[in-house]
C-alpha cells in the first residue's frame, strides 16, 4: 500500500478520507485545524463528494455530525480540547443516543499551553461519557485508530473518541494507507426513537451505554493496548499515548528492563492493570495530561502498593513531558544541552505590522482615558496581543464569547463604561447570545466586534459571519443608530475616535464594527490573484 510522509492531524485526515467518510464538521483551532483543512485540499475528498465547511462553533460541528450519523453515514467532528467544553452538551447526550453511521470526536489537547487557556484532559471527558477513548501514540496508530474507531463506533452503535496531544499533531513520520472503502449509504437508524431522549426513553439507552461497558473494556483488552514483560520487577511503567515514545527515546536499543504496559485505548484494560500492578513492587505512570489513570489506579486497585507519577512529583504536575523528565524519574542520567542564545530565545508574539486592530486599539484606548483604565474585557484570537506592550489595551481573555458577557456583567454591577472586544468569528462562534442578554436587559455595554474578514489567528479559515456582521447584531435588537461600522486606518483615527467617544458616552447596548481586511489574509489573497494571472 501507499506509505506518505504526514503529520498526526493529516494521518487521521487521510485515515478518515479512506474509512469513507462523508463529512467532517469542526471549528479551527490549535493543534486540531490541519485534520479539516487536509480534507478541504485534498483532491480525493474532493471526488468523493466529503462534506468539508467550517462551523460556527464546537457545539454545532458536534450535532451536524450527530446528524450524519443518524443518516448512517461515517463523520468525524474536530476541536481542540477547551473546544470540547463547549461541544459538551452535544457530546454527552450523544453518548446516551449513540450512533447510526460511525462517528468519531478527535479532541486535540494542548499540554504545555503552547497556544491554550488550560492543559485539560480530554480523557476525562471521554470517561464521564463512558465512550471507548483512543489515544495513538504514533502517526500510524493515528491512522489505523480511525479505521478501527468507526469499526466500534458502528458494532456497538457508540460514539468513539480521539485523544491526542500537540506533539503528536504536530510531528510527521510515515504512515501506511490501508485499503479505501466506500461511503456508507444513507439509512435511519432500526429504532427510530434512538435519538429522542425523552426520560423515558433515555433511561432505556444509559442502560444499554451502561451494559457496553464490559464490552468496551474488552476492546481496550485485545486491541492497541499491549503488555510488555521485563526481568526487573522493582519497577512497572505505564506510559499512555505519546508518553510511550518519551519512554523509549530513553532506551535506544529498545531493551526496558521494567515490565512496560503501554496503554493506547480506554476504559483501562483492568486484567493488564492488575497484571502489573501484582508483579511489580512500584509503578511509575507516564501520562501527558492529567493524573487520570495515576488517580484510577490508585483508587480501585493497588491498596498498599507505591504509585508514582504526577500526584507525587516524580513527574511535574504541569506541562508536557519530554525524555529528560522520564529519564529523571527512572533514575537515569539527564541529558543537559547549552543555554539557548539571546539570538533565538523564545520571544512574545505581537500583532502583524499594518493589522487593523492597531489601528482600533488606539482610538478605543484614546477615548477611555477619561474613565480610567481596566475597563476592557476582551476575548480569543490574535487581538487577545492587544493585552502586551506597547497597546496594554485589554484586561481579559477568559473563554470564547465571555468578553461581552463579562462587561454585561461589569455592567451591571455599574462599572460604567464597560467595554467588549470580540473577533468577527468569536463573535459568531459564541457571542451572539450574550449580546442577545444584553440587548433584553438593556445593558450599558459597548461591544467592539474586530472585523478582519478571517478567522485569522488559526491560519486565515473563513468566518461565518462575513458580510453579516451589522445585520446579526440588528436582528438580536440593537438599535441600528448605535451600530457603528468603522474602517481602523490612521489617517481616519480623529473621526474614529469620535465614534468611540459618542458610543461610550451612550446609556444602552452600542456595537462598533472596525472593519479591514486581515493583512496577512490579504496578503495571500493578492499572492493568489497575482499567481492567477500569470498562469493566463
Amino acid at each position: 500500500m501507499q506509505k506518505l510522509l504526514l503529520l498526526g492531524d493529516e494521518a487521521i485526515a487521510q485515515a478518515a478520507i479512506d474509512a469513507g467518510i462523508s463529512g467532517i464538521y469542526a471549528y479551527p483551532g490549535t493543534p486540531s485545524t490541519e485534520i479539516t483543512e487536509y480534507i478541504q485540499h485534498s483532491k480525493e475528498a474532493k471526488e468523493k463528494k466529503i462534506k468539508s465547511t467550517w462551523s460556527s462553533n464546537e457545539k454545532t460541528a458536534a450535532e451536524a455530525a450527530l446528524g450524519m450519523s443518524y443518516a448512517g453515514k461515517r463523520t468525524m467532528v474536530c476541536m481542540k480540547h477547551v473546544g470540547l467544553n463547549v461541544a459538551a452538551d452535544s457530546f454527552v447526550n450523544a453518548a446516551v443516543t449513540g450512533a447510526n453511521g460511525g462517528i468519531i470526536y478527535v479532541s486535540a489537547d494542548d499540554p504545555s499551553m503552547h497556544s491554550s487557556q488550560n492543559e485539560q484532559d480530554s480523557r476525562f471527558f471521554g470517561k464521564f461519557a463512558l465512550i471507548p477513548i483512543l489515544e495513538p501514540s504514533n502517526q500510524q496508530e493515528a491512522y489505523d485508530m480511525v479505521h478501527y474507531g468507526f469499526e466500534i463506533s458502528e458494532r456497538y452503535k457508540t460514539p468513539v473518541m480521539m485523544r491526542i496531544t500537540t506533539r503528536l499533531a504536530h510531528s510527521r513520520a510515515g504512515v501506511v494507507r490501508k485499503q479505501a472503502r466506500a461511503q456508507n449509504e444513507i439509512k435511519l437508524p432500526e429504532d427510530l426513537r434512538q435519538f429522542v431522549l425523552l426520560p423515558a426513553i433515555a433511561r432505556k439507552r444509559y442502560k444499554l451505554l451502561l451494559d457496553n461497558q464490559i464490552k468496551f473494556e474488552k476492546e481496550s483488552q485485545e486491541n492497541f493496548n499491549h503488555y510488555f514483560d521485563g526481568n526487573d520487577k522493582s519497577l512497572g511503567i505505564i506510559a499512555c499515548g505519546i508518553a510511550y515514545n518519551y519512554l523509549i527515546e530513553n532506551y535506544p536499543d529498545r531493551n526496558i528492563p521494567y515490565p512496560v504496559l503501554k496503554l493506547n485505548q480506554y476504559p483501562l484494560p483492568r486484567n493488564y492493570v492488575t497484571k502489573i500492578i501484582n508483579e511489580c513492587k512500584e509503578i511509575l505512570v507516564l501520562e501527558d495530561g492529567y493524573p487520570m489513570v495515576e488517580e484510577l489506579i490508585k483508587g480501585y486497585l493497588s491498596i498498599g502498593l507505591k504509585i508514582r507519577g504526577r500526584l507525587d512529583g516524580s513527574i511535574p504536575r504541569d506541562g508536557e513531558l519530554n525524555p529528560n523528565i522520564v529519564a529523571k524519574s527512572l533514575g537515569m542520567a539527564v541529558s543537559v544541552g547549552k543555554d539557548i542564545p539571546a539570538l533565538v530565545a523564545a520571544r512574545p508574539p505581537s500583532l502583524c505590522k499594518g493589522c487593523p486592530h492597531i489601528d482600533s486599539y488606539a482610538a478605543l484606548t484614546e477615548a477611555l482615558e477619561p474613565y480610567g483604565k481596566g475597563r476592557v474585557f476582551s476575548d480569543i484570537g490574535c487581538y487577545t496581543l492587544g493585552a502586551l506592550k506597547p497597546y496594554e489595551a485589554i484586561n481579559s481573555c477568559v473563554d470564547m464569547g465571555a468578553s461581552i458577557t463579562m462587561a454585561k456583567g461589569a455592567a451591571d454591577a455599574g462599572m460604567v463604561p464597560a467595554v467588549a472586544v470580540i473577533g468577527d468569528s468569536t463573535f459568531t462562534h459564541s457571542g451572539m447570545t450574550g449580546l442577545l442578554d444584553a440587548v433584553n436587559d438593556k445593558s450599558n455595554i459597548t461591544v467592539v466586534i474586530l472585523d478582519n474578514s478571517t478567522t485569522g489567528m488559526t491560519g486565515g479559515q473563513d468566518s461565518a459571519g462575513f458580510e453579516k456582521i451589522e445585520f446579526i447584531c440588528r436582528g438580536l435588537g440593537v438599535e441600528e443608530e448605535h451600530i457603528r461600522i468603522l474602517k481602523p486606518i490612521h489617517n481616519k483615527h480623529e473621526e474614529n475616535l469620535k465614534i468611540f467617544k459618542d458610543e461610550l458616552a451612550y446609556n444602552g447596548v452600542s456595537v462598533i464594527i472596525p472593519r479591514r481586511e486581515c493583512i496577512v489574509a490579504l496578503s495571500k489573497r493578492m499572492r493568489v490573484k497575482f499567481a492567477q494571472k500569470d498562469k493566463k
